[in-house]
C-alpha cells in the first residue's frame, strides 16, 4: 500500500483550511509570558554618564559585582616598588569606604609582580605590595581582622610580555572579597 503525505492528498481548498488551522494552533502557543519572565526589564536610560551599562542594571549594592564594577579591585605599582602612588591611594580610599559600609565581607589581598627580577625577589616584592595595601586599608578604618595578604611573585601573570605598557598589568595587588578566611 502506498503512503500519501497528508498535504498532497488534500485538495486546494482543504489545503488552505489545514494550513490555517496549523497557523492558528501555532499562534495560540504564545511565548510572550515566558519571555517576560526570562528576560529582565531594561532600566530606562536617562542619558547620564552614571547610567548602568546594559546588563548591569540589577547589580545589588554591597555585592561582589558592585565592588568589582563600581569600586575597582586592582591597585597598580611601578617597577620594583611597593610604594602607593596617588592613583593607588584613590582606588584604595574608594575600597576602604566601600568595605567600611559592607562589613560582612572579608578581604584577601593578592600581590603580584612582573618578571624583572629573580623569582624569590619578585615573591618578596609582591608580598610587600600586598602588605602596603593592607596597611593602607587598615589606616582607613578597615578592621585588621578582616584582611590578610599573600604575595605570589610572578607566578600568575596577567600577560607574559616584554613591553613596558604590558608588564605594568602584572605589577598589582588584587582585592578579593571573601565570606570566610581561607589559607593565605
Amino acid at each position: 500500500m502506498r503512503k500519501i503525505p497528508l498535504m498532497s492528498a488534500l485538495t486546494g481548498y482543504s489545503r488552505l483550511l489545514v494550513s490555517a488551522a496549523i497557523l492558528l494552533t501555532l499562534a495560540a502557543c504564545s511565548t510572550t509570558d515566558i519571555a517576560e519572565i526570562e528576560e529582565p526589564t531594561v532600566a530606562p536610560m536617562t542619558g547620564q554618564t552614571n547610567d548602568p551599562a546594559p546588563g548591569f542594571e540589577n547589580v545589588k549594592a554591597g555585592s561582589e559585582e558592585d565592588f568589582i564594577l563600581n569600586i575597582g579591585r586592582r591597585t597598580y605599582f611601578t617597577q620594583d616598588s611597593a610604594t602607593l602612588d596617588p592613583v593607588a591611594k584613590a582606588t584604595l580610599d574608594k575600597q576602604a569606604t566601600w568595605l567600611n559600609s559592607n562589613p560582612q565581607w572579608l578581604v584577601k589581598l593578592q600581590g603580584f609582580a612582573d618578571d624583572s627580577g629573580s623569582g624569590s625577589a619578585m615573591t618578596t616584592l609582591s608580598q610587600r605590595r600586598a602588605d602596603a595595601v593592607m596597611a593602607y586599608l587598615v589606616s582607613r578604618g578597615v578592621d585588621v581582622s578582616r584582611v590578610w595578604a599573600k604575595g605570589y611573585g610572578n607566578d600568575r601573570e596577567v600577560r607574559d610580555c616584554t613591553s613596558r605598557s604590558c608588564k605594568v598589568q602584572n605589577r598589582r595587588v588584587v582585592t578579593n572579597l571573601r565570606t570566610q578566611h581561607d589559607s593565605v
